[in-house]
């Protein structure tokens, strides 16, 4: 029975492993940029009836994390029929290297947000670049199993939350600094893992 244990952790590690070193192809490009889309549209929703969002901090968070909500949802249903599709026997693992690489940022923005909410609000203008930077560092800790240029959209997140922050107040609060940074941002990453998508058909 030890054996038989060791075996099945053996053949674990390797399909653990496997997963670590296969490029993960679960992201789809269309889904990607309708969430960019999203953002665009929660941008001219807020430009339109939240024109002075440092009155309405509730309504400002609700709408942003509204529309991260919906579009990680749809996201994440997405990634998780692709990739049974696209990784097969593999789709387990991937999925599951997935959230690893991009959990504790998601974490570490919810916790900031949490505690700026309730223990710091005279800060919340902060927000917008906290969340781009947060995220910069998901997408560069998953640049080792995606196309090599997505280190161009961590890039771009960092610089556009690093922007925010110098703003150094409530205009950092502006619909562009949302919805230009995830917008464009996701639109970008859409457009590489439509080109790398292309590459892999020409080189198959």
């Amino acid at each position: 029975m030890s054996d038989l244990h060791n075996a099945l952790g053996d053949i674990s590690n390797i399909r653990r492993q496997m997963a670590r070193s296969t490029q993960f192809r679960g992201y789809g490009p269309a889904t990607l940029a309708g969430t960019g889309i999203v953002a665009l549209l929660a941008a001219t929703a807020q430009a339109f009836w939240l024109q002075d969002p440092t009155n309405h901090l509730n309504a400002y968070l609700s709408l942003w994390i509204g529309t991260a909500v919906l579009s990680s949802a749809v996201a994440g249903v997405q990634i998780h029929t692709r990739t049974r599709r696209l990784h097969s026997g593999l789709s387990d693992e991937m999925i599951r290297t997935a959230v690893e690489q991009f959990m504790p940022a998601v974490g570490a923005g919810m916790l900031i947000t949490v505690v700026l909410v309730r223990y710091v609000p005279s800060v919340l203008w902060m927000l917008p670049g906290l969340w781009q930077v947060i995220y910069s560092l998901g997408v560069f800790s998953s640049c080792r199993f995606l196309p090599r240029p997505m280190i161009a959209a961590g890039a771009w997140y960092l610089l556009s939350g690093l922007v925010c922050l110098a703003l150094g107040d409530f205009r950092a609060l502006a619909p562009w600094t949302m919805g230009l940074a995830f917008g464009a941002g996701q639109l970008l990453v859409a457009g590489i893992l439509l080109v790398a998508a292309q590459e892999g058909e020409n080189e198959a």
